[in-house]
């Protein structure tokens, strides 16, 4: 078997499946495991196609969002063409399950470990995930990442709107509103100015916005937490 992954979280997810063996190509924005010293094909929008044809992979991996359907065609000539889009932590169980089939490893100790990161106190509390600044934009209750800080019993404020409004900051009504630094680069003075509301972050964004084994530590993010 030989992968070339498109997809960050994906690539650390097949490295703690237990089938970094199998990966032969990955992105520029693939950072963990720390220090992969693999092929390098470009970033997640921008891959160089003919390098990944060149590396004679079985499948490439591809995300629904953060990868373009035009290189998928491309891909297509030459390999299979893995598309995933998880939008809830159940989603990213199966989606554990279907790697392991692919690439004949057991998937049972993510499973046990997410099983385990999901078992957090419930509390009560709403809440909104921003993602950018300028003008203002938001998780709606569609996304993994609304989901993914369910999971703690919170509730999204945005509940009903899909994928990622753009809502200025003075009408988001929440106890608590979360700063990823990731896709937009929140600061500290972000954080500040925000004060009818308890902030999150900026913290790494990627315990939000990596599906994957990045899943668990994402929870285990959120139970360290406290709201009440």
């Amino acid at each position: 078997m030989r992968v070339v992954s498109l997809v960050p979280s994906l690539t650390e997810t097949l490295f703690d499946l237990g089938a970094g063996a199998d990966v032969v190509g990955i992105t520029d924005w693939c950072i963990f495991p720390e220090g992969l010293t693999l092929p390098r094909i470009g970033g997640t929008k921008n891959p160089r196609v003919d390098e990944i044809r060149a590396l004679e992979p079985d499948i490439v991996y591809m995300n629904q969002e953060e990868n373009l359907a035009k290189h998928a065609r491309e891909i297509e000539s030459f390999a299979r063409v893995h598309v995933s889009e998880p939008k809830t932590v159940d989603n990213v169980a199966a989606l554990f399950r279907e790697l392991g089939s692919i690439h004949g490893r057991d998937p049972q100790p993510l499973l046990d470990r997410l099983a385990a990161a999901r078992a957090m106190p419930q509390r009560d509390f709403t809440f909104a995930v921003a993602i950018w600044k300028k003008p203002w934009m938001w998780c709606g209750g569609d996304t993994y990442v609304s989901d993914l800080v369910e999971q703690t019993g919170g509730r999204s404020v945005l509940r009903d709107e899909k994928r990622y409004p753009s809502i200025d900051i003075a009408d988001i009504k929440a106890d608590v509103i979360f700063l990823p630094d990731e896709p937009y680069a929140f600061t500290i003075d972000d954080a500040k100015a925000i004060t009818r509301a308890r902030v999150i972050g900026p913290f790494p964004g990627h315990l939000f916005t990596w599906h994957g084994s990045r899943t668990i530590l994402g929870l285990e993010f959120l139970k360290g937490l406290g709201f009440e």
